[in-house]
């Protein structure tokens, strides 16, 4: 008997999975895609920041194992639900892979069972939603029959602090029953429990914890442009204004919002709350600003090129990290994907150095660039581009010598900060 399945073993199943494990549970890893699970049982990682040493230890212990067949969810205490939850194409939520894994589970469900669901969404999605496809699948009813909750993920990939022990978990439950069997199951792995009042609650909790970031990444990113106009350094004014122990904590300016969080989760809300006959003016703005900054860059680098009498029609652009955030090869949302399009567009010749992502892998939103590979790092490659463009600061780029090697550069992470070198270097 498994003492938990998890389904999705992405960015969140995984090291929620490993976790579990190291703590000596008994752990299923379900999904859909049968590399993934190959990988697993072959004691092998798909994710950079996850060592193969750390599931090779736990499949050979006997502790993790991975499979493509749902039917085993039979033969396990509790399922953990870590799937995609997107925006479609109209940028509204798309809950399909939390029903249809929901679906999926439910014939396989047994009296008792837990169900926690981690994909982010709105609030009402597991206590109706997830509830109604799972009961009408098993015929069981929840928070008699079987346990409901939800507890929101909280990944900081490439933050080598961040560990999945040490995170608070926030539970809530669909009855105090409920709340007692998910409490009881993450106390196994995470260290405190944080437990709330509903699933509801629970749900409201992520999406708060998110837009708080895209709100004061917007006022930075706003500030960045009207500072500039002042010839102020956003920068160094952050640097400074961190220094103040109490009231203030510090964001940074970027070309736009990536990864599967920020830039999705506060549409999730944006659109429930409409059920309701509220606005979310702030919200809405803070998306307006943070879409917007693209644009402002694509506009920085045609003014750069300008300066030296090219033209960006034409123009060899190298754009330096696809990957959302630095020292990772999660490329999901990213920013870099929307200046490529945006500059190929215009009819630049674009290409992109990324040392977390060797080759452009399939997906939805981005099929026109897959296989794609990035380019080579020497100094032949990098000069023959007519401007590079910092899109990611990743910690194992040799920043000194991209700008020593690159014609122009346009910095929109404060990625060259301090450094001396005679190419011309614009922030953005």
């Amino acid at each position: 008997m498994n003492d938990l399945a998890i389904v999705g073993l992405g960015y969140v199943g995984l090291p929620l999975g490993l976790q579990f494990a190291k703590n000596h549970c008994q752990v299923l890893g379900l999904d859909i895609d049968k590399a993934k699970v190959d990988a697993i049982n072959a004691g092998k990682s798909y994710i950079h920041h996850i060592s193969q040493e750390s599931i090779e230890e736990q499949v050979d212990a006997g502790r993790l194992k991975a499979s493509t067949d749902f039917s085993l969810v039979s033969e396990s205490r509790a399922v953990v639900i870590c799937v995609p939850s997107p925006l479609n194409k109209n940028r509204e939520p798309d809950i399909s892979y939390i029903l249809e894994t929901g679906a999926a589970i439910a014939p396989y469900l047994t009296p008792g069972t837990l169900v926690v669901l981690e994909s982010t969404t709105y609030p009402g999605t597991t206590d109706e939603d997830l509830r109604t496809v799972l009961e009408q699948g098993s015929g069981l009813t929840a928070g008699k029959d079987f346990h409901l909750a939800f507890s929101p993920e909280r990944e900081d990939p490439g933050n080598p602090d961040s560990k999945v022990a040490m995170i608070p978990k926030v539970v809530g439950g669909l009855t105090p029953a409920c709340l007692e069997k998910a409490t009881e199951l993450y106390s196994r792995a995470v260290q405190k429990i944080v437990p709330v009042s509903s699933c509801r609650a629970a749900e409201a909790t992520k999406l708060l914890e998110n837009i708080f970031r895209s709100v004061n990444i917007a006022l930075v990113n706003e500030l960045k442009v009207v500072y500039e106009a002042m010839g102020i350094d956003v920068w160094e004014v952050i640097e400074a204004a961190k220094t103040k122990p109490f009231g203030y904590m510090p964001f940074y300016p970027g070309p736009g919002l990536g990864g599967h969080c920020i830039p999705i989760d506060p549409f999730y809300l944006t659109w429930k709350a409409r059920e309701y006959g509220q606005a979310t003016r702030f919200i809405e703005l803070a998306g307006e600003i943070n879409t917007s900054m693209p644009n402002y860059v694509v506009h920085k680098v045609a003014d750069a090129l300008n300066t030296v009498r090219k033209p960006l029609n034409g123009s060899k652009v190298l754009l330096v990290g696809l990957s959302y955030k630095a020292n990772v090869d999660d490329d999901r949302e990213s920013p870099g994907y929307i200046l490529l399009d945006m500059l190929k567009n215009t009819g630049a010749e674009v290409a992109f150095y990324d040392p977390y992502i060797p080759v452009i892998r399939p997906s939805r939103e981005h099929a026109h660039w897959a296989g794609t590979q990035s380019v080579e790092w020497n100094r032949a490659t990098i000069a023959s581009f007519d401007l590079t463009l910092i899109a990611t600061a990743h910690a194992n780029v040799d920043y000194q010598q991209l700008c020593d090697w690159s014609q122009l550069v346009i910095d929109t992470r404060n990625a060259t900060q301090g450094l001396q070198t005679s190419t011309t270097i614009v922030k953005a």
